[in-house]
């Protein structure tokens, strides 16, 4: 799960001055961790505590409410109202990547994926991102080659993931659709070397780059198994004690310290 934290604090200087280059410097000052960490780290603890996700994902709200969430979640989260908005937006592919670590079979993963969207994303495309990116960690945990993952995700879910990164990052502008986003960053982790060559490729499409680096982010760790560490502190010192302490619980009781 750190992976995608990783990806959106990386990410989230270029959401707003999107580049197009794989060349840049991975933190600045102003590097920070947005909406996409904290909604995470709220699954996982749901997750960790069996408890409810609607009630984590309104607490976490209370408790960061200006980390840059989207208008639609942002009064859903503040509003007492419990029902889905249909959304297809890639927020429920962003929050996902502890399901994909969490559980022990396939069929838990899309399940529990599914459960995890749509208390706010019950559109079939916001479901099917969130499946996608839960099912791509899940195969990559086990092992699976990339041709693999590949080869799952477009016959599952019929994201086609042929076209290359340089011709997408031609044309590539800014999409919060999980149509528009989950097929662009599972190929930003599919042409990757390593970890930190997904989250630049990532970033460098343009777009949503947060949680485009976030959902490769996610995808990456579990394919690579490892972070480097000065990645790695440097997450663990933008993030608060809080969000540091549930990361830690959960990648412990789930054996995916990176």
């Amino acid at each position: 799960m750190v992976g995608a934290i990783a990806g959106d604090i990386i990410g989230s200087v270029y959401e707003w001055n999107n580049i197009k280059t794989e060349n840049f410097p991975l933190f600045i000052g102003e590097s920070q961790f947005t909406d996409d960490t904290v909604l995470s780290v709220a699954l996982a603890d749901s997750i960790l505590h069996q408890a409810d996700v609607v009630d984590k994902f309104k607490e976490y709200y209370a408790c960061y409410p200006e980390a840059g969430y989207g208008a639609r979640f942002a009064c859903w989260a503040a509003s007492d109202s419990r029902e889905p908005y249909h959304s297809f937006g890639n927020g429920s592919a962003m929050r996902v990547s502890s399901v994909g670590f969490a559980y022990s079979s396939m069929k838990e993963v899309l399940a529990q994926a599914k459960l995890s969207a749509e208390v706010t994303h019950n559109h079939p495309e916001g479901i099917k991102g969130a499946q996608a990116v839960a099912a791509a960690i899940f195969l990559a945990r086990a092992g699976k080659s990339k041709e693999d993952i590949k080869y799952f995700t477009e016959q599952t879910f019929d994201y086609r993931l042929d076209t290359s990164l340089e011709l997408i990052r031609e044309t590539y502008e800014f999409d919060v659709s999980c149509q528009g986003s989950v097929p662009q960053a599972l190929t930003a982790f599919l042409e990757s070397t390593d970890f930190e060559d997904a989250i630049r490729k990532a970033v460098s499409l343009g777009g949503d780059s947060d949680t485009i680096a976030c959902i490769a982010g996610g995808v990456a760790q579990a394919y690579y198994k490892k972070i480097p560490e000065p990645i790695l502190q440097a997450v663990y010192e933008i993030l608060d004690e809080r969000l540091k302490q549930i990361v830690f619980k959960f990648s412990l009781r789930f054996g995916c310290f990176p």
